[in-house]
Parts: structure tokens; sequence; C-alpha cells
């Protein structure tokens, strides 16, 4: 087993390698489609997977409480990945596609997150992304959808849940009707759409004790052939469920120097009214560091956000949240709840926050 994770996680190092190259510019790889304006993104239809293209995430984020008003964060996110190699080979263990996954709750009773990863190549049943419809899985991990119903089970040593997530709300298309940009290159994309305030029920177990657990949720799904700009280093990212019914995205594309060096942000009103914001729109600013005991990085925690002439605070539900997945992608990364404050700091939603590229 832990020769294949060193496989798994070395095929994701090639990946990532492979898409970012400093000092290099961006150009198409005739290999795999390229990410392009004016696709129409068609559910159910592409709630499933797009195996020609490089990589692909299905990424679940939300707050649950259980019968004794204890808040919990949880994070279910699958990742599949066509590294290019060994598509001509016959063999049924053949890596055409590798899935890997990872799992959190972020645990208030001891303020660090509780988090497991699988990673698999993709066949004999145990391991697959179907097409044309949202159904992933990695042995006894599964996230599916069926009737607008979403259901995640997925089991660490120490957490395990099963969650069933309704969707109450249309799909929130990200950048041009879906066409995400990540950075100044029209390659530098993704297809991205939202599905906000998914109303969460089901159990959460945590050191063998289980308990019913209701809450909301957000997922994103995204899916590129190339979607980093050459110089970016890392991104901070928040999706928010608004309490009047609104939802917000917003995020930023880093270089080596912590600059911005792209930016983007939605924001979908209770009425459906959306606004897209551009680059030059979106200002985050950094209010607040947490450094790990663990691996010594320092992650900017807390946040000023702006969008447009709106101010926002992002305070983060719990400070140590490093997800720590040298097991499968090999990368280290903050992933957390958060809470988002107007400017008088008075709360005005729930979400999450993600922190990649510290070190």
């Amino acid at each position: 087993m832990r020769g294949a994770r060193r496989f798994f996680a070395s095929l994701v190092w090639w990946f990532a390698s492979s898409i970012a190259v400093p000092g290099t510019a961006l150009a198409a790889d005739p290999d795999y489609p390229a990410v392009v304006p004016g696709r129409a993104i068609e559910l159910p239809r592409d709630a499933g997977s797009h195996p020609a293209y490089r990589i692909e995430w299905w990424y679940v984020t939300g707050w649950l409480a259980d019968h004794e008003r204890r808040t919990h964060g949880f994070q279910v996110t699958f990742f599949r990945v066509r590294p290019g190699v060994g598509e001509d080979n016959p063999s049924k263990f053949a890596p055409r596609q590798v899935l890997f996954a990872h799992a959190a709750v972020a645990d208030t009773g001891i303020g660090r997150l509780r988090h497991a990863e699988r990673s698999a190549r993709e066949g004999f049943d145990l391991a697959y992304a179907h097409e044309g419809r949202m159904d992933v899985r990695i042995d006894d991990w599964t996230l599916s959808e069926q009737d607008e119903r979403l259901q995640t089970a997925v089991t660490g040593t120490d957490f395990a849940l099963r969650l069933e997530l309704e969707v109450t709300q249309p799909v929130l298309l990200q950048g041009a009707s879906g066409y995400s940009r990540k950075g100044p290159d029209a390659l530098s994309a993704s297809y991205y759409y939202s599905l906000p305030h998914l109303a969460v029920s089901g159990e959460l177990a945590i050191e063998g004790r289980t308990t019913p657990v209701t809450g909301e949720a957000w997922l994103d799904h995204e899916w590129s052939s190339q979607e980093l700009d050459f110089e970016a280093r890392g991104w901070d990212w928040t999706g928010v469920n608004l309490d009047d019914g609104g939802a917000l995205m917003a995020f930023q594309m880093r270089d080596a120097h912590g600059r911005a060096r792209w930016a983007a942000g939605t924001l979908r009103r209770p009425s459906g009214e959306l606004t897209i914001f551009a680059p030059d729109e979106v200002a985050w600013t950094r209010l607040r560091e947490w450094q790990s005991p663990r691996t010594g990085i320092r992650y900017p925690v807390a946040w000023r956000l702006e969008l447009g002439s709106r101010v926002f605070l992002l305070d983060p539900l719990i400070d140590d949240a490093e997800l720590d997945s040298r097991g499968s992608t090999g990368t280290i990364y903050w992933e957390g709840p958060a809470r988002l404050l107007d400017a008088d700091r008075q709360p005005i939603g729930r979400g999450y926050l993600e922190l990649t590229g510290y070190k």
C-alpha cells in the first residue's frame, strides 16, 4: 500500500509540475482539450466526469450542527487526473485515469482537523468517475447524485460522514457562463460551476460515537487541462452561503512574492441578480496569521475582502485547519470553515476558506 501511495503521489507531482513552469508561457497541449469560452454547461450531463481533460474535481464543504448544537465544518473532495501515460497499454492496471480524495472534519472540540485521504487507479469497479452523471468512488468513499439529491460517504480512522445534500437553488455558473479565467492568459482557465445552499442531513461519527447532523453546504465542480498561470504559486479562495439566501465566491491567484496575479468574484443576491467582479474589483488583504506547530508554515487565516464597493471580513471558525495530504497529492494546505462578516463585523454568512502555496 505504501508503494502504491508513492506511485500515485508521483503522478500527481508530475501533473503539477507540467502545468506551471516558472518563466514559460502557456501553450495549448494537443493531447488535452482546451478550455474555451462559449461552451454551455448542461446538467446533469456535466455533473459527471470529463475524462479527456487533464484534471477535474468535485468539492463539497459545509457547516454541520449536531443535536447538542455543536458546530463542525466538513470537506469532501474527489479529484480525477488524466496523467497522459499508459494510454496505449492494454493492461487493466494501466493508470489512464487516477483518482484521489480528501475528507476532513473541522472539530471545534479539539480545535483542529480530523482528516483522511484515498488514492487509486480507475478500474475494477472499485474506483471510477462516471460520465453523464455525478458518481465518483474510491473503495468505500463515494459522492453521487440522483434526483437533485447528493449523497456522500467517507470513513477515516477517527471520523466518518454519511450525508445527504439536497439541491435548493439553481446552478451558479462562475466566470463568463462557466468559463472561469485563472490568469491573464486565456488558456489559464477552467469550466466551473457551484451549487450553493445545499440542505444537509445525515450522520457524523467521531471516535466511534455517531450523532445525527443537519446543516448547509456548497459544491464546486471544475475541470481543466491547464488552469494555472505560469507565474502563479498559490491561491486563496472562499465560497459562502449568505444568511439572506445569496451566495458569494471569490479567489485570487498569487505570484512568488505573494502579490495578486489574478482575481475574480461572483455575488448572487436572493433575487437571483448576478454580479461578476473583474480582477481589478477584487482585493484580498491579510488581517491575521496563524503558524502551524507541525510544519512552521504561516497562513493568513483572517482577511478583509473587497468586491467592488462592498467590504467583507473572513474569520475562521478554528485556526488549525492545516491539511497534510502528502499521502496522496504531496501537498500541504489550509482548508477550514469561516464566517463572513460585514464591515461592522456583523455575521452575514458561513462558508469555507482555502489557502494554498504557503511555505
